[in-house]
């Protein structure tokens, strides 16, 4: 069995918090909101250097280029984004652990703008890049359904047929909604409430247990 501790620790492994230490992470936060305002084409290593505060020397000692800064910031955000919503062990009930990963998921990516807009930067570059949001869903996407498969295989309770197709499904459809009613700005045209999705999501959940032999 392979806990949350040790998914969490195999989406740090993408992002090497230990290369680029905390003035590496200064720069990654200094480039952030210039890429958001000015997207990759129109971001210079020159503009993020004077908006991290650091010398053009000091950021290309980090970073080699534009593309090494841009990939690393998008592996810092998603291992970021990860630890928030799956740092805590799945323990309990899935009545009772499910809605709360659910709400926890919807609560944790809805409240912070900037990563919606981001989002946004990801998926405009992915045509041109697809190791971009690769590397977003390698920190995000990928550790959090083996996590909540790990549970759902090894939950005493539950007799699911297919724990990871569960998992896929679960994540995917909160991803969905995320996507569906705050990034793409759904919600003022087809508004739907976050507490009906998770209730009828874990009830699907819950429902599909294979009759016992």
């Amino acid at each position: 069995m392979v806990d949350s501790h040790a998914l969490t620790a195999i989406a740090a492994a993408e992002f090497d918090r230990d290369r680029i230490g905390e003035k590496g992470q200064q720069i990654l936060l200094g480039a952030m909101p210039e890429f958001l305002q000015r997207g990759y084409a129109g971001t210079s290593m020159e503009r993020v250097a004077k908006a991290a505060g650091v010398s053009k020397q000091t950021l290309y000692s980090y970073f080699v280029d534009k593309d090494d800064l841009f990939v690393t910031l998008v592996k810092y955000l998603a291992a970021q984004q990860f630890q928030l919503v799956w740092s805590e062990p799945l323990v309990g009930a899935p009545d009772v652990v499910l809605p709360a990963v659910a709400r926890r998921m919807l609560s944790k990516i809805g409240s912070e703008p900037q990563y919606f807009d981001f989002c946004r930067l990801v998926i405009a570059e992915s045509g041109k890049r697809p190791e971009l949001s690769q590397a977003f869903l390698a920190n995000v996407a990928k550790p959090a359904i083996a996590t909540l498969t790990s549970y759902l295989r090894d939950c005493p309770i539950l007799n699911l047929a297919d724990p990871e197709a569960t998992a896929r499904i679960f994540v995917g459809t909160i991803v969905h909604h995320v996507l569906m009613q705050d990034v793409l700005h759904g919600a003022a045209i087809a508004p739907f409430s976050a507490d009906r999705l998770v209730e009828q999501l874990v009830t699907l959940v819950l429902g599909q247990q294979r009759p016992s032999s």
